[in-house]
């Protein structure tokens, strides 16, 4: 692991990762520790929720150059970036559904989220080429 070519990225980049390492951990374990409905919970609940709406605002200001993007200005988006509004949907779904009493849609909600902002967006994110996997990697 190499922590300086974290440290040595732009600064979306860290703020980025500041955001979703933190996200990634909280909604482990609001998964397979936290009692669902305690209010542990529901606070956890809620900075998760924050880290992943931060997660997905920083998100359009990180990108790879070399990787096929559209470029708007400070933003250039590529197709990774589509996990921005799904990301946000799923917060959003999320926080309905519980405000509802739905608990099922508010787990299938976070299920999703987790599984397609956290799992596959990440996984994505750690390709070659990009930075993160170099930090990991090398």
């Amino acid at each position: 692991m190499n922590l300086a070519l974290l440290a040595a990225a732009p600064l979306p980049v860290i703020v980025h990762v500041a955001t979703v390492v933190p996200a990634f951990c909280l909604g482990l374990w609001q998964f397979l520790v936290s009692t669902k409905g305690s209010s542990a919970h529901r606070a956890v609940g809620t900075l998760y929720l924050l880290l992943m709406t931060a997660t997905a605002g920083t998100a359009l200001f990180v990108h790879t150059p070399g990787f096929r993007h559209i470029d708007l200005g400070p933003l250039q988006l590529s197709w990774i970036h589509l996990f921005i509004p799904l990301t946000l949907y799923g917060v959003l779904g999320s926080t309905l559904a519980v405000r509802r009493h739905d608990v099922a849609g508010h787990r299938r909600a976070m299920i999703n989220t987790f599984v397609g902002a956290l799992l596959i967006a990440g996984g994505f994110a750690l390709s070659p080429g990009r930075i993160m996997h170099a930090v990991l990697f090398s």
